[in-house]
């Protein structure tokens, strides 16, 4: 009998296929010089997201568009370079946007946080159309959505701080993901019941590679709304919460678009 094996792949089909650098070829004992250029330029797009200025006043605005309340705060870095040398500095409030938010507590069933992160241009240019595809899923669901906050220098644990001072059962993150070579404006949502200081990854469930090429805003607000609606109604959030949202849309026939 005889046995055969896959179909074999011609590595200009592998290129196809993933934006992965497979296949570059050789120039002597260096890469072709086409190949060095290309990666000399994304390895600059990729800095340059890291360093973009975040446009808060841009964010905020979009934000009131929507309808929704903001508060500003900072972390307790004191700008980009001391962000990106002390990573702890990132998950703490400075104390004046402690006192704001201990003085303004919101109760709510979800608060949402909009933070820079790795990427200020990722979140610059999708998070107010992220939100617009995600508040009529958790306002039909009967979630009531509290303020927004807008965070510079934004780590991820940032959040749980920011949710214990307003109240919030859940807290909805998104922040700017570390630039890859291939991706350098990506979003993540993380997502926390209970937020408090103190939390690790574990506790937190994450919907990432938001980007025009990866997950799109209705794919990602379909998600993020289910994994909200199941932590609220399970209590839990992170290893204790599988994200099932695929099944679920495939039982409604497919994620829907739009509201």
């Amino acid at each position: 009998m005889t046995v055969t094996g896959p179909p074999l792949r011609l590595l200009r089909d592998l290129r196809q296929l993933t934006p992965a650098r497979v296949g570059l070829g050789r120039s002597g004992a260096s890469l072709p010089t086409k190949a060095l250029l290309e990666f000399t330029l994304d390895h600059a797009r990729a800095r340059d997201a890291v360093h973009t200025h975040f446009d808060v006043a841009a964010v905020t605005s979009g934000l009131h568009e929507l309808g929704l309340e903001t508060l500003a705060v900072s972390s307790c870095a004191i700008d980009r370079a001391d962000y990106l040398k002390r990573p702890d500095r990132g998950r703490k409030l400075d104390p004046a946007s402690r006192d704001r938010l201990a003085h303004q507590r919101h109760p709510c069933d979800c608060a949402l946080v909009i933070g820079d992160g790795l990427s200020p241009s990722s979140v610059n240019g999708q998070a107010v159309e992220l939100i617009r595809n995600l508040l009529p899923r958790l306002t039909s669901a009967g979630i009531a959505i509290g303020p927004a906050v807008v965070a510079v220098g934004a780590r991820v644990a940032l959040g749980d701080e920011i949710g214990a001072l307003l109240g919030a059962r859940v807290i909805a993150m998104l922040i700017g993901e570390r630039p890859g070579l291939s991706v350098p404006g990506s979003l993540g949502a993380y997502l926390t019941f209970g937020p408090k200081p103190g939390l690790t990854d574990a506790d937190r469930n994450c919907v990432s590679n938001i980007h025009a090429t990866g997950l799109r805003a209705d794919e990602a607000a379909f998600k993020i709304a289910w994994l909200v609606r199941e932590s609220i109604g399970r209590q839990v959030s992170g290893v204790a919460l599988k994200d099932e949202s695929s099944q679920a849309a495939a039982r409604l026939g497919g994620e829907p678009k739009g509201a």
